[in-house]
């Protein structure tokens, strides 16, 4: 079994090891990691670790040497099961992002439906962070970002479909962080 990856510094330690030839990717994963630590209070405290170690590996499935079905978030969990992470962050890696839209588009719900979908809002913050977050790190607000990923993945591609069926649901979870953010008194982080 590997370190706990559920401690952002061992998170950290094993997404900087794997997504850094990505580029724009590895951009994006350290700038996600950024705003969950920053919103990590809209959390319960026990919970505030696991959320910012997941918001570094919610992208782990992109690396080359673990890329099995080509769908991130499965591939992803299934590589943090390998590496000793807890239950409950590879179903955070399995599902960030809506990812159950996507699976239904690849041909993969029965294989993500092994990873229980929490809800609640670790979930929703990850989601947060990342739907937030651009694809070289800039904040965005949610509608550019939706709108950014249609423009990158054309009509007809898996993830253009997914997006497009999962906005609801995504800016439905962006809308809860938020209203937890003005809750303890912070603006939203974009």
């Amino acid at each position: 079994m590997g370190t706990d990856l559920a401690t952002p510094s061992a998170a950290a330690a094993l997404a900087e090891k794997m997504l850094p030839p990505l580029g724009d990717r590895w951009a994006h994963v350290q700038a996600v990691a950024a705003k969950a630590e920053a919103i990590a209070v809209v959390v319960p405290e026990a919970d505030r670790n696991l959320l910012v170690a997941s918001a570094w590996l919610h992208d782990i499935g992109y690396a080359p040497e673990i890329r099995h079905t080509g769908f991130h978030p499965l591939d992803g969990a299934r590589f943090g099961a390998t590496q000793g992470a807890s239950r409950r962050l590879c179903c955070l890696i399995a599902h960030h992002s809506g990812a159950v839209y996507e699976a239904e588009q690849r041909n993969l719900a029965t294989d993500l439906a092994d990873y229980e979908r929490e809800d609640g809002p670790v979930l929703d913050a990850l989601i947060y962070s990342d739907m937030t977050t651009g694809p070289q790190g800039q904040s965005l607000p949610f509608e550019a970002r939706i709108d950014e990923i249609l423009v990158r993945y054309s009509a007809g591609d898996p993830v253009h479909t997914a997006i497009t069926n999962a906005r609801p649901y995504l800016r439905a979870a962006v809308q809860r962080t938020e209203s937890r953010l003005t809750d303890v008194g912070l603006s939203p982080a974009f």
